[in-house]
């Protein structure tokens, strides 16, 4: 069998690989995308960021109509029908990934579905619905994401213990719902969940939810969580699980005792692991690290020079955007550019209630890595905008550089807190200053007055914060 020829074949079609596979066919190279499913899209489309955001974005309106009875306003009780609510989540993923096909025909790519396994450093079998193809390729970019970790004890083979792609189908609303881990998709999908009825526990094994991320910007997401679920364990170990009828039994260890509960389902959230295995890079140079991450340098590229890697198999943080600012540096590297990942400023979003997001570095990360830092808050008591929404749970933050005043990361925590961290990226990675900030005029009233006010508030010269004290 004639093998498929190809400057660059990339595998796996998500964030990463399809931006790799369209930016190296913009720059006229000849691409093949490989990936297992029908739609590309990868992950991130269709069990991750789309449809948990869907899902958060379609429940929020829930509480917000909640909110508003102390406006004035009041509506009847929700009527939830979930199949109409699981079809209009599954027709935004149909209309994106239906786009990325249509784009992909556009540039040229030629897309194969089915499982990619290198036979060397320079030839990749694909096992299609058709057979076998080959295809022989100059360069290779690995893009095949990672997956919902599941540990040994808690595989059960039963339906009703999920990770996060089970969980994101909204087979049904459980009476009672256990969440394992207190990270950003065990809190997401908490919060979904709580909201549609379930009575939702959570259990964490360390001292806090949310881990590294600043305890002032966790707080607010804290108290709603508290609110919203019936309860919050930490330092709470599950030790074992069980079918037990149509329940699951859950064994949990707790200040040296251990309690036995049966919940109607359990979401399993701690961690994910890297898609490495049955790829045959055994048969190429790359290497993986004690964790089973592809290792890459700064161009991404692995112990194969033929080979790059990107996203989550290449470790690092496992978020959609760094995988697609990866790829396009990984393009540039093979195309003889000048191009590294040294320096690139990623943010980070968890899109709770309110959300949490930031950039750079982060107040405990300064602390651990012993950096002298300067932190300017602002809280959004004072925001007017923020008293419009309702929404005064909020804080911006600000970590500066005290030397040259030079912002070093920036925090914040509310209402479309994801949105607003963009001004933060652009401020951090172009080596901005609180007075650039501060000197920047934003329109009124807006949340993103919270940051301009914020370095002001640094200066002393905030007009809605008390004067700061001058050392």
């Amino acid at each position: 069998m004639e093998a498929i020829k190809a400057e660059i074949v990339v595998v796996g079609a998500g964030p990463g690989g399809y931006v790799a596979a369209f930016y190296a066919a913009d720059k006229g190279k000849k691409v093949v995308l490989v990936d297992r499913d029908k739609r590309l899209g990868g992950v991130c489309l269709n069990a991750g960021c789309i449809p948990s955001k869907a899902l958060l974005h379609a429940t929020g309106m829930i509480r917000e109509a909640e909110a508003s009875q102390a406006r004035g306003i009041s509506f009847g009780a929700p009527k939830i029908q979930l199949d109409k609510l699981r079809a209009w989540k599954d027709s935004v993923l149909d209309k994106l990934g239906q786009g990325l096909s249509g784009l992909s025909q556009k540039r040229g790519v030629q897309v194969l579905q089915g499982r990619g396994h290198f036979e060397d450093s320079q030839n990749l079998r694909v096992e299609t619905s058709e057979g076998q193809k080959f295809v022989h390729f100059e360069k290779a970019i690995i893009a095949v994401g990672s997956r919902p970790a599941m540990p040994a004890a808690f595989d059960l083979g039963n339906p009703r213990v999920m990770t996060s792609t089970e969980a994101l189908e909204l087979e049904e609303i459980p009476r009672n719902l256990l969440v394992v881990g207190g990270g950003y998709i065990g809190m997401e999908l908490g919060t979904v969940y709580a909201t549609l009825g379930s009575s939702v526990a959570m259990v964490e094994a360390l001292s806090s939810t949310l881990v590294g991320i600043d305890s002032d910007l966790v707080r607010p997401v804290m108290r709603f969580a508290e609110k919203a679920f019936k309860e919050i364990r930490l330092n709470t170990k599950v030790v074992k699980m069980a079918t037990s009828g149509k329940q699951i039994k859950v064994t949990l260890a707790v200040d040296g005792k251990q309690i036995e509960e049966s919940y109607d389902r359990v979401l399993v959230s701690v961690g994910r692991a890297p898609n490495c295995k049955d790829l045959g890079l055994e048969n190429t140079k790359v290497t993986l690290d004690d964790k089973g991450f592809v290792q890459v340098n700064a161009q991404r590229q692995t112990a194969d020079p033929n080979i790059y890697a990107i996203g989550d198999v290449a470790g690092g943080a496992l978020l959609a955007h760094k995988a697609s600012k990866e790829a396009k540096i990984a393009v540039e590297a093979i195309a003889g550019e000048a191009s590294s990942f040294d320096g690139v400023v990623i943010p980070a979003v968890v899109f709770t209630d309110p959300e949490v997001a930031w950039c750079g570095l982060t107040e405990v990360e300064a602390k651990e890595k012993g950096i002298k830092v300067e932190v300017a808050r602002f809280p959004w008591a004072a925001s007017g905008r923020a008293l419009t929404l309702d929404r005064t749970d909020g804080l911006t933050k600000l970590i500066i550089e005290p030397e040259t005043e030079r912002l070093l990361g920036v925090g914040i925590v509310g209402h479309g807190a994801g949105e607003l961290i963009g001004e933060g990226v652009l401020a951090v990675q172009m080596g901005a200053t609180a007075r650039d900030i501060a000197e920047s005029v934003h329109p009124h009233p807006t949340l993103s007055e919270t940051l301009m006010e914020c370095a002001e508030a640094f200066y002393g010269t905030s007009p809605h914060t008390a004067p700061r004290k001058k050392s």
